[in-house]
């Protein structure tokens, strides 16, 4: 781990910007860092890791995997979970990895919510 944040963000585990300058990958030190990840993420903050070009392509590799498994709002097992948070419990809740039909269901909850109003 390279770097972490200084209280809560509201950004997702694996968004990404360019590394800072003269940053070296936390896995090869004697490779210059392309990438600042984000990782474990938390109410109280998160993790970066400075990644080389090998250690992004890596991580996208993997992140394709990690998209399968269950959901955490409905229980079933699901191909295209992605990160999510609850908005009832703010912007630096939990992450829960939820599936695409929870997704589009809370959509439609706001979409209602907000025809109401």
């Amino acid at each position: 781990m390279s770097d972490c944040s200084h209280g809560p963000v509201c950004t997702m585990p694996g968004s990404s910007i360019p590394a800072p300058l003269n940053a070296v990958c936390d896995t090869h030190p004697d490779r210059p860092a392309s990438k600042r990840v984000q990782g474990e993420t938390d109410s109280f903050g998160c993790e970066y890791h400075h990644l080389c070009v090998d250690c992004v392509a890596s991580l996208q590799a993997h992140a394709a995997a990690y998209r399968q498994g269950r959901c955490d709002w409905c229980g079933t097992f699901a191909e295209d979970l992605r990160n999510r948070r609850d908005y009832d419990e703010g912007m630096t809740g939990r992450i829960y990895r939820v599936c695409g039909s929870c997704v589009k269901k809370e959509r439609a909850a706001i979409d209602n919510d907000q025809d109401e109003w």
